[in-house]
């Protein structure tokens, strides 16, 4: 039964006596791993003293007949300034709800735009992803669990390209999809199943050959008694995390990152000799 104090011992070792390529693999891997209106106004005139008048009340009268068709001109003035208000308004009223329109449109195009950038962006990532990053993780899982037993080559990091590439690519994106879609389920789920595929690349790196089936049940069967406990190792690194905060990430990169990454070859080290597992091959499960 593997302690979290042997693992860690073990680890330490191995990447102290390998010092400087476990810290660049170990770098390597974590890289691959992190919006006017118009008026109107009337206007009036002078009323007469009787019904009929002297020359001047004529007069008057006559002014009188004078402003009315003064006051019918200004009506007709005021009639036709409204109505080219009216007209001015409508226009306005077009032209804003034109404005409206394109901006509506605009927007429209723009969401279609974005969304189809966020689209093809993510489309990339998952290639790239699944075609590259992937592989060059397993090659970095495969250095560490070399380096166990003996100073590993960081060539090791190029494996999953000359064995079996295509399908170590299968398997990897089939460990990704699946993790994804247990997260949508409150998150819990999908970090159950990433600890329950845990052992998926290493097992890949001894047995390239090995089938999608096989592979998911035999890291489902070797994480059977250890999730908890693997979880429980990861946490203890978590002190040696906040330290390197302060350090503005150095600690990590020169002596947390490979120190875990070797841990975690460990772990699985320890768990295939509980299995009975000896040396590459794996037993089908």
């Amino acid at each position: 039964m593997w302690t979290r104090k042997q693992l860690k011992e073990r680890g330490k070792k191995a990447f102290a006596a390998n010092y400087w390529k476990c810290l660049l693999v170990a770098l390597i891997f974590a890289m691959i791993a992190g919006g006017g209106g118009s008026g109107y106004s009337g206007g009036g005139g002078r009323s007469g003293a009787g019904a009929f008048g002297t020359a001047a009340e004529v007069e008057t009268v006559e002014g009188t007949d004078a402003d009315t068709d003064e006051d019918a001109n200004d009506e007709a003035d005021d009639n036709e300034v409204t109505y080219q208000g009216d007209v001015e308004f409508a226009q306005n009223f077009s032209d804003s709800a034109a404005q409206k329109g394109v901006k509506v449109a605009a927007l429209i195009i723009g969401g279609i735009v974005v969304v189809v950038i966020v689209l093809l962006v993510f489309v990339i990532a998952s290639v790239v992803s699944a075609f590259v990053l992937n592989p060059f993780g397993l090659g970095c899982c495969r250095f560490f669990y070399r380096n166990l037993d003996e100073p590993a080559k960081v060539s090791n990091v190029a494996y999953a390209f000359d064995n079996n590439y295509m399908n170590l690519v299968k398997n990897l994106f089939f460990r990704d999809l699946y993790v994804m879609l247990w997260s949508l389920l409150f998150i819990i789920p999908g970090i159950v199943k990433a600890y329950e595929y845990r052992m998926i690349p290493y097992i890949l790196q001894d047995n390239p050959n090995m089938s999608k089936d096989e592979v998911f049940a035999l890291s489902r069967k070797m994480m059977t008694g250890n999730k908890w406990k693997a979880f429980v190792l990861d946490l203890s690194f978590m002190g040696w995390h906040i330290l390197s905060l302060f350090t503005c990430g150095l600690l990590s990169i020169f002596y947390v990152s490979p120190y875990q990454n070797s841990t975690n070859a460990a772990l699985y080290e320890a768990i295939k000799l509980e299995n009975g597992v000896q040396g590459d091959i794996v037993y089908e499960a």
